[in-house]
């Protein structure tokens, strides 16, 4: 048996070592083949995942698209000298008053720290009410639909501060005509020669002035004539002109907001305020802040301080006696959150700052002029201006026909509550936000001017 095994173990040597063989190159061909059929796998689940992603992403910027379509802004890069530059020389932008203070902080000026129990927290600053066109310039850089393709931009915004330039050479400070004038021509020789102006000679671009129109309407270069000549270009007639007063007769001119000292930097700012406003206690009927125009023609200051001296129910803030402190915002809003009604007549021109700042208060603001408030801010105030506001014609105050403190007796506590009401809703969209937050749950009075300008361009120039 021994010999007879070895001879069948010989006989199979040559088949075992072929199959040991075998296995020994079959076990790295199995490994190769799993690895293979886990990388394949792998290459799978990652090309499923990465498409998921592309497509969770493409999601993103198609519904960016749609949010933003019809909404595109593009803002010039123009040269520091026609903005930034002219903030640098701050203190030559009026003759009297140092401006660096006011222009600093992205345009809302100093922080206003202690506001003891008339205003509520943060978000308060001193606001120079003339510095409105760097605020609007530091809120539009934090525009969510800003492109740097001008050909998907719906509308152009230039950014040159008129206003503040234009300040500059008025008052008798540096009047040579050309010197007043040198800037602003300069811009325009620059946007004409732009592919970007000429594709709608202008329709689609907007500007803005922190100054009222008749600053910004020279006539003729003869003589030493008032203010700018921005308004009266040619080619301005084809833009849209964001203005804090604007002339009622001029197609192209669209009134926005003053500034005010309240820039919120949250949502709950804004409510703080507004539940503030809501349950402040007014114990006077009507208040007046302001000084009386003795040498100004149709002013009816001289009537208003009489008729306020005289009630028991109106509280008076002589700006022009010593020791007012009418600069200050808790002075000022003091006295228009202890009244039901603000008396807000002409100041230099028909419009003033004080008539937002009440507003703010939750003060009813009572007019004298249609050209106050009601021809000037339309993407703003209700048509319907006896939902939030008081009109008595000046002529009726001016030749003493009419006693304010009767008129306005004549309201009804429900009445005067809704109008309150009123108002204070609509203080939201009479506010610039802090431009240094992004603050998007609050509709501010930079949104209403973006969406009006956006409006009016679509209007004149279609899809």
């Amino acid at each position: 048996m021994m010999e007879k095994e070895k001879s069948i173990l010989k006989t199979l040597a040559p088949y075992n070592s072929r199959q040991s063989s075998r296995q020994m190159h079959v076990i790295p061909l199995l490994i190769s083949s799993i690895l293979s059929s886990l990388f394949l796998l792998f290459l799978s689940y990652y090309s499923s995942s990465s498409s998921s992603s592309s497509l969770i992403l493409s999601h993103s910027a198609v519904a960016h698209a749609d949010f933003c379509s019809g909404r595109y802004l593009y803002v010039y890069d123009l040269p520091d000298k026609f903005n930034f530059g002219i903030l640098r020389d701050c203190q030559a932008i009026f003759p009297w008053v140092d401006m660096c203070p006011y222009v600093a902080n992205r345009g809302l000026g100093p922080h206003l720290n202690e506001t003891g129990s008339v205003l509520t927290g943060n978000g308060w600053h001193i606001t120079n009410q003339w510095v409105l066109e760097v605020i609007f310039h530091n809120r539009i850089r934090q525009y969510e639909c800003l492109t740097a393709n001008s050909s998907q931009a719906d509308a152009f915004f230039v950014p040159y501060y008129v206003g503040l330039d234009t300040g500059r050479h008025m008052w008798g400070h540096n009047t040579s005509l050309w010197e007043r004038d040198a800037l602003l021509l300069e811009l325009f020789q620059f946007l004409k020669l732009r592919p970007e102006w000429s594709a709608k000679g202008g329709r689609d671009h907007f500007i803005l002035s922190g100054r009222a129109t008749w600053d910004l309407r020279r006539i003729d270069d003869i003589g030493n004539q008032w203010g700018g000549k921005l308004l009266m270009l040619p080619e301005v007639k084809n833009m849209t002109v964001l203005l804090i007063e604007s002339n009622a007769w001029a197609r192209n001119e669209f009134a926005i907001p003053y500034p005010t000292n309240f820039h919120p930097s949250n949502e709950s700012q804004v409510v703080t305020w507004q539940t503030k406003v809501r349950s402040t206690n007014r114990p006077w009927l009507f208040s007046f802040a302001g000084a009386r125009r003795p040498g100004q023609e149709g002013s009816i200051r001289d009537q208003l301080f009489d008729q306020c001296l005289k009630s028991t129910r109106c509280k008076l803030l002589d700006c022009a006696s010593a020791g007012s402190n009418c600069d200050s915002p808790v002075t000022t809003m003091s006295l228009f959150q202890s009244s039901s009604f603000c008396l807000q007549p002409p100041g230099d021109t028909p419009t003033r700052r004080s008539a937002f700042d009440s507003m703010l208060a939750g003060c009813i603001p009572v007019f004298f002029t249609p050209h106050s408030a009601y021809t000037q801010y339309k993407w703003y105030l209700p048509n319907n201006y006896s939902e939030y506001s008081v009109y008595i014609r000046d002529d009726e105050v001016r030749e003493g026909r009419v006693s304010i403190e009767e008129v306005l007796l004549k309201y009804s506590e429900e009445e005067i509550g809704n109008m309150k009401e009123k108002v204070t809703s609509m203080i939201p969209t009479l506010i610039y936000k802090d431009p240094n937050y992004k603050l998007d749950s609050v509709r501010d009075a930079f949104d209403v001017a973006v969406d009006g300008v956006l409006r009016r361009v679509k209007s004149i120039i279609g899809n």
